[in-house]
C-alpha cells in the first residue's frame, strides 16, 4: 500500500462537518460538497477551502470567484449527495432552499451557518487549489446539529455522544 493510500484510509477516520461551497460566474450558480474547509484567522476573519483541480468548480475558483461556505444541518444529507456529483450545474440548487446572499453568492437558507467570502488568495499544491477568503457576511440558523461525514457515511454529532 502506498503512503497516499494509507493516508486516504487514515483520513476516513477523521469526522468532519459537511459543507457546500457555492459561487457564481456569469450569472450561473455553482455548488460542490466538501469537507476540506477550515477557519484561518479571526483578524482578518477568514476561511480556507481546498478544491481538487479536477472539480468542476476549480476553474471558476482559480479565476478569482468569491464564494460561500454553507455548513449543512444533519437533515441535509440529500443536499450533500446532490452536490457531490449526482447532479450537475443548476440542478444542484433544486434540492434545498437557496437564496442570494448579501455578497451575491448562493447561500442555503437553513444552513447551520453560511460564510460569504471575498477571495483574497489562491495557492496551488499538488492536486488541489487552496483558496483563502475574507469573511464578509455570516448567517446562522437553528440549533447546532451539523451533518458529519466519516468512514464514507453521514452521521450526526448526537450519534457520537456517549
Amino acid at each position: 500500500m502506498t503512503i497516499a493510500e494509507e493516508m486516504r484510509l487514515g483520513l476516513r477516520r477523521l469526522a468532519k462537518a459537511v459543507v457546500v461551497i457555492t459561487c457564481v460566474k456569469d450569472g450561473q450558480r455553482h455548488a460542490m460538497a466538501a469537507t476540506a474547509v477550515s477557519e484561518l484567522s479571526m483578524d482578518p476573519p477568514s476561511l480556507l477551502i481546498c478544491v481538487n483541480k479536477t472539480a468542476s468548480m476549480a476553474p471558476i475558483l482559480s479565476g478569482g470567484a468569491d464564494f460561500a461556505v454553507n455548513i449543512l444541518h444533519s437533515s441535509h444529507a440529500e443536499i450533500s449527495q446532490v452536490c457531490s456529483g449526482r447532479e450537475k450545474g443548476e440542478a444542484r440548487f433544486e434540492t434545498g432552499a437557496w437564496e442570494t446572499g448579501a455578497t451575491g453568492v448562493p447561500v442555503l437558507q437553513d444552513a447551520q451557518a453560511s460564510f460569504e467570502c471575498k477571495q483574497t488568495e489562491l495557492h496551488e499544491y499538488g492536486t488541489h487549489y487552496i483558496v483563502i477568503g475574507d469573511v464578509m457576511a455570516v448567517k446562522t440558523s437553528g440549533i447546532t446539529d451539523p451533518l458529519i461525514y466519516a468512514e464514507g457515511v453521514y452521521g450526526r454529532l448526537a450519534d457520537c455522544a456517549a
